[in-house]
């Protein structure tokens, strides 16, 4: 069932990966609070901490809601929501495998994600994938896809966060953490957003 659905969605969508915009960057946000409470990026389970990034406002006031389409195919749009760099799952090169140990790290995770889903079933969560720049764009897409879509059945099949929640995307090398066309392990990652009020009614955001 995990499978069918976030196959499905990224299908949906596959020719806007061509049309991201990449126009403006995260940092044109006028982000009024420290760039680690914006980017989460631990290396030991933190469910308090997931917990605190998930629910906080966006950073930059959401003044209409978008479509999901929208939401996967601009990162400006992404960019303003904070975000959890899963800095305890790392991919090998050309793997989109989860060690039975990494998915134990995705507990804490999970764990913040129902607390948020019994407060609203309606939350969303975008689950991204990420590789580093070698290879061809066309297999780092692929490959992000599947790492993207590996955490998502982790946290539906281990963990029994509802799939209807969750939402995945491969952005391939287009967003690359370290700039570097070079193997990476941090490019060779996997972020989750809670989406949300983007695609809902939101009229603030956290000064």
């Amino acid at each position: 069932m995990r499978r069918s659905v976030t196959t499905t969605a990224c299908a949906a969508i596959a020719p806007a990966r061509r049309w991201s915009d990449r126009t403006a960057s995260r940092w044109s946000l006028d982000l009024r609070i420290p760039r680690e409470d914006y980017i989460v990026d631990v290396t030991d389970p933190d469910e308090e901490l997931y917990y605190r990034t998930i629910v906080a406002p966006p950073v930059e006031t959401v003044d209409r809601i978008y479509s999901l389409n929208e939401v996967r195919r601009s990162e400006r749009v992404r960019d303003k929501v904070r975000r959890i760099d899963l800095s305890t799952i790392n991919f090998n090169f050309g793997s989109a495998e989860i060690t039975q140990e990494e998915v134990g790290d995705l507990q804490a995770l999970a764990d913040a994600i129902a607390r948020v889903i019994a407060e609203n079933p309606d939350e969303t969560f975008l689950i991204e994938g990420h590789t580093d720049a070698v290879g061809s764009e066309r297999a780092n897409l692929a490959l992000s896809d599947r790492r993207a879509d590996g955490v998502a059945t982790a946290l539906t099949q281990y963990f029994d966060v509802p799939p209807e929640n969750l939402v995945t995307q491969g952005y391939g090398e287009q967003d690359l953490k370290v700039d570097t066309q070079a193997e990476n392990r941090e490019n060779r990652r996997v972020t989750v957003r809670r989406i949300t009020p983007l695609v809902k009614p939101v009229n603030t955001a956290q000064r």
